[in-house]
């Protein structure tokens, strides 16, 4: 089954990014309809990149044979743990290759995510119709499990006004369980110790308790700079993870905020992007008069 939002037919000259995907019930499907994509690009001269769990990964690596040495493999369950980290990923990919045409396979709904990773791939899928929109030479073809249960047909066709959609509806309420603290400039380095004494008593340490720390201040000041001055703090488990959920009345306009590394010089973005780097998982949403940014670090 393709699911197609190529800006033409795929049987015709491709004016702009190629981005389709397909679903398959079974080991002998995935490779029936993955095996093709990539020897088609092969026999095109193209730069190939899977980003596929390790089973995928085993698979096509099986049924290219010797044509996989032309391959690039990178495993999706690190790269892109955290979804956000896709974008930044294939723009590397396609200036590591500069004119010369790149072909994708890439399944960021992989068997074993957690719900809330599952919430974010299909607004990744989304957001990559405008982030590559003026990529001429790239196609991507993105691969799912028939059952995990997502249907990538929303996520392929009129993907801008669904990314809109999602990126301007709030997450889910936070749990009555949750502990909350407003904060405002003062407020930060009791903050800080406050949720650091929270994630070491469930055995967040080390690097990883400064990754959380380094992630959380720079959120919570962006709600202070960009926010009204001041945010709400909620912090709970769920499902083996810390989750730090930060709130404020500011509105982000850019649906692409942390997926694309800002300049130097520009006001905002560094901080989400950080925090794209440093957490397990960051899921964010901005309408008119709010803005959630929810960081997610699994209890290891």
């Amino acid at each position: 089954m393709l699911k197609d939002s190529a800006t033409d037919s795929l049987r015709g000259t491709p004016t702009g990014f190629q981005h389709d995907a397909f679903v398959y019930a079974s080991d002998e499907e995935f490779v029936r309809l993955a095996v093709p994509f990539v020897q088609g690009g092969l026999a095109a001269g193209e730069s190939i990149v899977a980003v596929l769990p390790p089973k995928q990964t085993a698979l096509l690596r099986d049924g290219l044979g010797a044509a996989r040495d032309q391959v690039a493999f990178i495993d999706m369950t690190v790269a892109g743990g955290n979804p956000a980290r896709l974008i930044p990923l294939w723009r590397d990919a396609l200036e590591e290759h500069p004119g010369r045409p790149l072909r994708g396979l890439g399944e960021p709904a992989y068997v074993g995510r957690s719900a809330p990773e599952y919430e974010e791939a299909p607004l990744h899928e989304a957001l990559l119709d405008i982030a590559f929109a003026d990529a001429r030479s790239f196609r991507l073809r993105c691969p799912y499990d028939a059952s995990v249960g997502i249907d990538p047909t929303a996520t392929h066709s009129g993907a801008e006004a669904l990314a809109e959609k999602t990126f301007r509806t709030a997450l889910s309420d936070v749990p009555d369980r949750a502990e909350r603290r407003e904060f405002g400039l003062a407020d930060l380095g009791q903050v800080r110790q406050w949720v650091n004494a929270v994630a070491t008593s469930y055995g967040v340490s080390g690097g990883r308790l400064d990754d959380l720390e380094l992630a959380l201040h720079e959120v919570c000041t962006n709600s202070i700079r960009f926010g009204g001055g001041s945010g709400t703090l909620s912090v709970w488990i769920a499902e083996g993870t810390l989750i730090c959920d930060v709130a404020d009345c500011g509105r982000i306009d850019d649906l692409l905020v942390g997926r694309v590394l800002p300049p130097l010089d520009g006001l905002g973005g560094r901080g989400v992007w950080l925090a794209n780097q440093l957490c397990d998982l960051v899921q964010l949403r901005s309408g008119d008069d709010f803005t959630q940014v929810r960081l997610h670090t699994r209890l290891r």
